[in-house]
């Protein structure tokens, strides 16, 4: 084959570090057009950006050119050091640690746009910790609970 083809969809998930809630709605907004700039510079397509107070979600293609760790490391560290400039509760911002990272089917992709366009609804009745669990346990990664939070 004479190139290089690829569509890798993946769920990215990450909160901010002890999941405190500071990304209220109209930091939220800036937030993901800040991502969706990063996107544009690594050729990477988003699908759904949303999240609440407290994680975001994301869900994109990862171009063949990138991993997942360095998509994920460039847009926690860019959107950290942006957020600190925007609002002097966040001059303190830090997102966890770790992060989560789960792959989709071409099939599956507009529910998941449509959970991540929800997040608001969706988190009346679930906060982050059992939604994350969830995540692990629906897609079957194995994890010590003793290590997932910061």
């Amino acid at each position: 084959m004479s190139q290089s083809l690829s569509n890798i969809l993946i769920h990215i998930v990450f909160s901010t570090k002890g999941r405190q809630k500071l990304l209220h709605e109209k930091i939220r907004q800036k937030l993901y057009a800040y991502i969706i700039g990063i996107f544009k510079t690594k050729s990477c397509n988003y699908y759904q950006l949303g999240g609440v107070d407290d994680h975001i979600h994301i869900s994109c293609s990862l171009p063949k050119t990138i991993s997942v760790s360095d998509l994920i490391k460039e847009i926690k560290t860019s959107t950290s050091i942006w957020l600190k400039t925007k609002d002097n509760n966040l001059e303190n911002f830090h997102w966890q640690t770790g992060y989560g990272v789960f792959s989709v089917s071409p099939a599956h992709l507009q529910g998941l746009c449509e959970y991540i366009a929800n997040q608001e609804e969706h988190h009346k009745v679930t906060d982050f910790k059992e939604e994350f669990l969830g995540l692990l346990n629906k897609y079957k990664i194995n994890y010590d609970e003793r290590y997932l939070w910061d």
